[in-house]
């Protein structure tokens, strides 16, 4: 303390800032390295940052909604070789040129943001989102105790609390993982670890062979689950599913006595809400009844559907959802959280999820820490370190309100419909099947095919005209649309609405570019 009675006292700011000045001392070397200050010029660094920003919002942010621009500057892969920079060298390069790479980088990549842009399932910017992403990267946290990222785990829990209400459970448990395939491989362990707890430390020697069950229309993550935790592909039995889809309930009761009466050992059946291609919602009651007979663990993969949860006209297609013992919801699909943003939701309250993945690692979850240890919830996690992906989606949840997201569901849905109109009232575009979500599956016919009979030779030039269509499509820029063909029939177009700033004059132009592309095949 100082003697001097006029001194005036700092307070503890000021305190903090003189002790963080470095004081001048003369050089410490250390292995030739000079250890005295920091070695980055942050002036530099900042300002390359601002300028870099301002880029991205110039060229990407502000240009999202133009639909003059292109959804892609195409060039084959030896072309943009040559027009990137790609090589890395010995020497850093300076700003300038690094923000002319920045820029180069924008022109070539695929605008997801373009409103017509409809080649995933997932699409369009969100801006609160985007602010969250910008944060997060700034912050460069990691979620798995609460010492090092208290808000993001608190975050983390407010959305998975409010998830799991719209599910219907009145209590439940969840982690933000990597991508929907993760979820459904998380699941599929956690239903294991449910049927033989003993697996955790015994492996797999000694068990009998089990074997799950799903559609035949699902995702392919599962088979890649299955494969990954040990219980073998060929163990994944695929149930038929009906003329739109849908897993066949009666079908999936005579898998699993068939299994049974093999020396089998069923322990899972994963329910698809929203399926890839046809956006087929299976009929879960009938499923869960079916499961609540032979005691099996039901997961629902609703990566892709589990957003119509939001809606009171559409969540109806989920019906049932609420017996489910597991569930997968993206909401960085139909709510445009930012890729990725992933949960896997969980009925069991009894800590299932941290007995399944717990290794109680002492060095980040010690147990004698001076808060409520309860938030370190990343021994529940297959990762270390995970990005607070939760946030994404709270922040747009926050700007928009549970209104705002449900009207967000709802309007993709009736662009949808609206599309689906114009498709039966055009000459040359002919639908696979009339739709329930967001998945539009449809034939272009050119003017060439339109009077031949449907046989096999209609067909085998048929499946020629989508990827045809596509190419020119993306060497001109207009749009981006996926085809493909599935289950016997030919290639097709699959178009899906999500963002919101696809508007009807969106579809028109759809259907008249195609239209315009391909006439002439």
């Amino acid at each position: 303390m100082s003697s001097d009675p006029d001194r005036e006292c700092p307070v503890d700011g000021d305190i903090d800032q003189q002790e963080m000045v470095p004081s001048k001392k003369s050089a410490v070397l250390v292995d030739g390295v000079i250890l005295n200050g920091p070695t980055t010029d942050a002036k530099a660094g900042e300002k390359f940052v601002e300028e870099a920003c301002r880029l991205i919002m110039e060229e990407v942010v502000l240009k999202a909604t133009d639909v003059n621009e292109k959804v892609c500057e195409w060039r084959s892969p030896e072309q943009l070789k040559q027009l990137l920079d790609l090589e890395m060298r010995d020497t850093g390069e300076p700003h300038h040129r690094l923000l002319e790479l920045c820029q180069d980088v924008i022109r070539y990549s695929v605008k997801t943001n373009h409103p017509r842009f409809f080649n995933q399932l997932y699409a369009g910017l969100d801006y609160y989102s985007l602010v969250a992403r910008f944060m997060i990267e700034a912050l460069n946290p990691s979620v798995y105790t609460y010492e090092v990222s208290p808000v993001f785990l608190l975050v983390e829990e407010a959305v998975l609390k409010k998830m799991i209400e719209f599910i219907g459970w009145k209590e439940g448990d969840g982690i933000f993982n990597p991508g929907g395939s993760v979820s459904n491989m998380y699941a599929m362990n956690l239903a294991r670890y449910k049927y033989c707890p003993d697996i955790k430390e015994k492996g797999l020697s000694g068990l009998p062979r089990l074997i799950l069950f799903t559609s035949a229309e699902c995702h392919y993550s599962m088979k890649k689950a299955a494969s990954f935790l040990g219980i073998g592909t060929d163990n994944v039995c695929f149930v038929e599913t009906d003329g739109r889809g849908k897993m066949i309930p009666d079908e999936l009761e005579r898998q699993i006595w068939q299994a049974r009466k093999e020396g089998a050992a069923p322990f899972l059946v994963c329910a698809t809400s929203g399926t890839t291609v046809l956006g087929a919602f299976d009929p879960l009651d009938e499923i869960a009844d079916i499961c609540e007979r032979h005691g099996l663990w039901l997961h629902v993969d609703a990566s892709w559907g589990g957003s119509a949860l939001l809606s009171r006209k559409h969540r109806k297609l989920l019906h049932g959802i609420h017996r489910a013992d597991s569930v997968a919801w993206n909401p960085h699909k139909m709510l445009m959280a930012g890729i990725q943003c992933c949960a896997l939701l969980v009925k069991d309250k009894s800590d299932l999820l941290k007995k399944c993945y717990s290794a109680k690692a002492s060095y980040l979850f010690q147990q004698d820490k001076f808060y409520d240890v309860s938030y370190d919830t990343g021994d529940k996690s297959i990762q270390c370190s995970r990005r607070p992906d939760a946030f994404k989606f709270w922040m747009t949840w926050k700007a928009l309100g549970t209104s705002g997201l449900e009207e967000r569901v709802n309007r993709a849905l009736a662009v949808s419909r609206y599309l689906v109109e114009e498709i039966k009232k055009r000459e040359g575009f002919k639908l696979l099947l009339e739709p329930e979500y967001a998945n539009i599956c449809f034939w272009y016919i050119p003017p060439s095919l339109r009077e031949m009979e449907e046989g096999p030779e209609f067909w085998a030039k048929l499946n020629l005209v989508a990827p045809a269509i596509k190419e020119r499509m993306m060497k001109k820029g207009s749009l981006m649309l996926s085809y493909q063909p599935h289950r016997g029939k030919v290639n097709f177009f699959r178009q899906v609405v999500i963002s919101p700033q696809v508007s009807r004059e969106d579809m028109d132009f759809l259907l008249d570019e195609i239209d315009l592309l391909g006439r002439d095949m």
